[in-house]
């Protein structure tokens, strides 16, 4: 069975960069999954790429259809912004491994949708200074930059990633953000060991489960000859 890798982090922690560069490395083969937003997009976004870009009508066809897995709402100084994933095929862990980045809470409801040992979480940390100044850079290369909303989300993520819920979703693990190039090779050595465990893992269940068979076998070839 394959594996979702899901990368969390607070906003402008680099997540999203580091995502890119994950899904770049052919070596790891790692499939990605668009997410759904019903937020404007930004520039250089495109739709399909970084997100599906939707509208609430997207959301009730994807709670019609039962096909919803999680979904965030925001309340944003712009009005509410919804982000969401669907069972829409785009994940079979029967062919692939995954590579996924979101927050905490649509972490842990992929973890109870697919199972805990099929979902590994990738957290990435960064300063909160150094975070804060990223955030404004990048909002300044915005048309229209919406500083009052990067407030808002800078302030809120204290909460939505405070260490409780951290250790409440048993996120142990931190990948530090001070050096791009150090953080990705750091999560391309866990991102392997975690999928060579997992071959490793599938190849004893195979073998044992050939072994159970070899001794079926004998113990009926045994209780034959002994009513003989």
């Amino acid at each position: 069975m394959g594996k979702i890798f899901y990368i969390m982090g607070k906003s402008a922690s680099g997540k999203d960069s580091l995502y890119q560069a994950l899904r770049a490395d052919q070596t790891l083969g790692l499939k990605g999954v668009t997410m759904y937003t019903t937020r404007p997009r930004r520039v250089g976004e495109v739709d399909g790429r970084e997100y599906f870009f939707t509208d609430e009508s997207g959301i009730a066809r994807a709670r019609e259809q039962k096909k919803l897995i999680e979904i965030r709402t925001y309340q944003t100084v712009h009005g509410p912004w919804s982000y969401f994933t669907q069972d829409d095929g785009q994940i079979d862990l029967t062919k692939d491994s995954y590579l996924m980045v979101g927050v905490l809470e649509s972490y842990r409801s992929m973890r109870v949708y697919y199972g805990a040992e099929h979902v590994i979480p990738l957290y990435i940390e960064v300063e909160d200074g150094e975070r804060l100044m990223r955030a404004i850079t990048r909002e300044r290369q915005q048309k229209s930059p919406r500083y009052a909303e990067l407030c808002r989300r800078f302030l809120a993520d204290a909460a939505d990633f405070s260490e409780d819920r951290l250790a409440e979703a048993g996120i142990r693990r931190r990948f530090q953000n001070v050096n791009f190039e150090d953080c990705r090779d750091e999560l391309v050595a866990a991102i392997r060991k975690e999928m060579s465990a997992g071959i490793r893992s599938e190849a004893d269940a195979v073998i044992r489960k050939e072994v159970a068979a070899v001794i079926q076998t004998e113990s009926s070839t045994v209780s034959g000859e002994d009513k003989s």
